[in-house]
């Protein structure tokens, strides 16, 4: 298959199947722009951020927490809202707790980052000493509430939180606890408290493809599914799997012009607001045989950097096909001229653009015959 890219921004295509086992085309595009002062427009970026290949993670992966995810899912049915950054003091002057929020399209959510902080233990009961205070605070899931204990491992017996395995404050076990770090964020309203309390880990970037509620959306891999189904999704798999932000960053898919609102984000001011560029991405399908199909993609993933000023829109557009991705001779990004349609439509007519460029060229057929 031929693939032309006429939008000057990175894109890609791929294939992938649904739960029928019926083969996709997908076609992803990344535009990446400048994140404007308050009351200005969005700018592209000269360096535009390439299509993410594979999961990127922290560290290593599967013991760290995703950092960005492919851009090459089937298929999304929602908008993951993803922001990669740092909690800013007010003001620029130390603070021990601070408010943080992200708003866009119909997402608000906000919570709390914490200076470092660690348990203590003392005379069996476990304590959080006062948190230092922070004017810059990286907010990763790897230091949001979860982990994984593994001080009785030797014993045969490891706990781990399901949500946020690569997090930390989380120990079933105190044995060793006193000194651990406690987690650098924690909900309004709902302090960290206990080694084993029940918390729900806050940050704004990816969740991992083993955590939940994400692992559950998979389905069911048993004897079933190797007997009846392999290596189709099972009949119980959600499409929801693909989506990368935690449930409450899924939001339904942006057009264009949405407000986007960074509290404490932004290294520039405490409040920083801009709006979504408004573009159309077509993508056009040309079979070997058949009309020509124009289908519009869709935003499905906006990752917020505001540390390094920028923010990044993928698009994705999904055509099922009939046997295989054989079946298209050429998929094209982009718009293409008026005239280029009719030549394909109309191949054996010869069009101008005004009335007196015909009656010319006319003439001059004329001349020649």
């Amino acid at each position: 298959m031929i693939f032309t890219n006429q939008t000057g921004f990175p894109s890609g295509w791929t294939t992938g199947f649904r739960r029928d086992g019926r083969e996709l085309l997908v076609v992803a595009v990344k535009t990446s722009f400048r994140i404007p002062a308050e009351g200005e427009t969005p700018i592209r970026l000269d360096t535009q951020i390439p299509l993410v290949e594979a999961d990127v993670f922290t560290g290593e992966p599967g013991l760290s927490a995703p950092l960005f995810e492919t851009d090459y899912a089937h298929e999304k049915p929602g908008c993951d809202v993803l922001l990669v950054g740092s909690a800013h003091a007010p003001g620029g002057r130390p603070v021990e707790r601070c408010e943080v929020g992200l708003r866009l399209g119909t997402l608000c959510k906000h919570f709390v980052a914490v200076g470092p902080r660690a348990w203590h233990r003392l005379l069996g009961t476990v304590s959080a000493s006062r948190p230092e205070p922070f004017i810059r605070l990286p907010l990763s899931y790897d230091t949001a509430w979860g982990g994984t204990d593994r001080t009785r491992e030797s014993q045969g017996e490891v706990a781990m939180c399901r949500t946020n395995p690569v997090g930390v404050g989380f120990f079933k076990y105190a044995d060793a606890i006193d000194g651990q770090p406690l987690p650098s964020t924690e909900e309004p309203g709902h302090p960290i408290r206990s080694p084993h309390g029940e918390y729900r880990p806050q940050a704004f970037s990816p969740i991992g493809r083993s955590w939940l509620p994400r692992s559950d959306w998979a389905g069911t891999y048993d004897e079933d599914w190797l007997a009846d189904r392999s290596p189709f999704w099972p009949d119980d798999f959600d499409a929801r799997y693909f989506q990368s932000a935690p449930p409450d960053q899924v939001i339904p898919h942006p057009v264009g012009g949405e407000p986007v609102v960074l509290h404490h984000l932004s290294p520039r001011q405490p409040s920083l607001s801009f709006h979504l560029p408004v573009m159309r991405m077509p993508v056009i399908f040309i079979p070997h045989r058949g009309r020509d199909l124009t289908l519009q993609a869709r935003i499905d993933t906006v990752v917020l950097e505001p540390d390094e000023e920028r923010f990044s829109m993928t698009w994705r557009c999904t055509l099922p096909l009939g046997r295989s991705v054989f079946d298209v001779r050429e998929t094209i990004v982009g718009d293409m001229p008026q005239a280029w349609h009719r030549a394909r439509r109309f191949p054996h007519k010869t069009y101008y653009a005004s009335l007196a460029d015909a009656v010319r060229a006319e003439r001059a057929r004329r001349r020649a015959a």
